[in-house]
């Protein structure tokens, strides 16, 4: 009988250690309902003062060539009053009205005369945030030729405003 009760009792420990083998947890295993482990805070070091948040940018909206006149001569505000047609000795304004905001923007003008050949470009700079006029004045000490002009506005090299058409008689 010693020989049962030593094979019975190596049995059950065999057992047992199977038993526990099997019941236990791999690390890789979540469960899904244990509670989340305390966890101690970080001491807390005094912080800087807060820096106000940077304030979103809005869009600014880009400037818009509203008008564009051909005339003769300048008010103090620098407005223009359009005039079609010019003699040969005339100063010729392009007045160019603008909304918006521009920084260092590239305000072109241009007069190509009737046969299409380029008969004067100047640029100005445009630097504004609101409402503004610019003008760009041409002179040409032998004489405009006479026939049929067009001035032509560009902004950043990309048209704007109405073209405008006029005569030199």
């Amino acid at each position: 009988m010693k020989h049962t009760s030593i094979s019975t009792a190596v049995l059950t420990a065999l057992l047992a250690t199977a038993a526990l083998a099997g019941c236990k947890k791999n690390d890789d295993t979540v469960d899904n309902n244990a509670q989340p482990a305390a966890t101690t805070p970080a001491p807390m070091t005094p912080a800087a003062p807060a820096e106000p948040a940077p304030q979103p940018m809005t869009a600014a909206a880009p400037v818009n060539v509203s008008a564009v006149t051909v005339g003769k001569t300048a008010a103090a505000d620098k407005s223009v009053t359009p005039v079609a047609l010019f003699g040969p000795k005339d100063v010729i304004i392009i007045s160019v009205r603008t909304d918006g905001t521009a920084s260092n923007a590239n305000l072109g003008a241009k007069l190509t005369y009737q046969d299409g050949q380029v008969a004067g470009e100047q640029t100005a700079t445009l630097n504004t945030t609101g409402a503004e006029t610019t003008n760009i004045t041409f002179n040409n000490p032998n004489g405009w030729p006479t026939g049929k002009y067009r001035a032509e506005v560009m902004v950043d090299g990309k048209a704007a405003g109405t073209p405008q058409e006029f005569e030199v008689k």
